[in-house]
């Protein structure tokens, strides 16, 4: 079975990823200190001091678990992106159901990959959009289910490598 394909995150998103892991890996002996200390102030199931402690450890827990497999898939090499063609990694122009008016721009990949650009909506290779327009050259139009069960039409006006810079306005 192939390896799936790591998404693109900036290196700046690396690094901000990376510290708030290491923040929350070292926070970690402050909460079991403070579970201790409230496990310590007897009847726990009337003790919200710690419940409290408890629900902080589970969600510092799983955002450790979220940043971890977003840095193990993830890579700061582009890939080679043909401009023109939409790749993981492209910002896309399009419009909708021969609708010129209807456009939207959004970047394929991870919503980690433009987290210098939050005005950028994002969309994952394999949701529907995603993965109906992946391989499709500008003027192409293709169709796709959306999740309420309608068939769109979208068709490429744009695409081109992700650059924060460029990412909020089309060429065409």
């Amino acid at each position: 079975m192939a390896e799936p394909q790591k998404q693109y995150i900036t290196p700046e998103t690396k690094k901000k990823l990376e510290e708030e892991l290491n923040a929350l890996i070292a926070n970690r002996p402050v909460i079991a200190a403070e579970i201790n200390e409230r496990r310590e102030e007897g009847d726990l199931k009337e003790n919200a001091g710690y419940d409290a402690a408890r629900e902080m450890q589970d969600q510092e827990e799983a955002r450790i678990k979220q940043i971890s497999e977003i840095l193990a898939n993830s890579t700061t090499e582009r890939q080679a992106i043909i401009e023109g063609v939409a790749h993981v990694g492209s910002v896309v122009h399009v419009y909708y159901n021969d609708d010129k008016d209807d456009k939207e721009t959004f970047l394929i990949g991870t919503r980690a990959a433009a987290s210098d650009n939050k005005d950028l909506e994002t969309y994952s290779e394999q949701s529907p959009l995603g993965a109906a327009i992946l391989g499709a050259q500008e003027g192409e139009t293709r169709e796709y289910t959306a999740p309420n069960g309608r068939t769109i039409k979208v068709t490429i006006i744009t695409a081109e490598p992700y650059d924060s810079a460029k990412a909020a306005t089309p060429r065409a």
